[in-house]
């Protein structure tokens, strides 16, 4: 079982936005937007759901990054 750094506080990513240059904000794990019950569900199960075809086999975590200046949403995928 693989384990996402961000998800778990052993690593922050700063990004920069691209449409901007200001400091992108991490809002979480894509997941957990779906609905009011998604981040109480089984991670790798909400993996097979997340129309990503790379996040189960390849150990990736799907993250929301949110620019405040300029509001552009970015997906950035983990490696965990």
């Amino acid at each position: 079982m693989s384990i996402c750094p961000v998800c778990n506080g052993l690593r922050e990513v700063y990004l920069m936005c691209t449409n901007c240059g200001n400091p992108m904000m991490e809002s979480g794990r894509l997941m957990d937007f779906y609905d009011d019950y998604s981040p109480y569900m089984e991670i790798d199960l909400m993996k097979l759901e997340d129309g990503y075809s790379n996040t189960n086999s390849g150990h990736r975590c799907p993250h929301l990054y949110r620019c405040p200046a300029c509001y552009k949403d970015e997906i950035i995928f983990i490696k965990e």
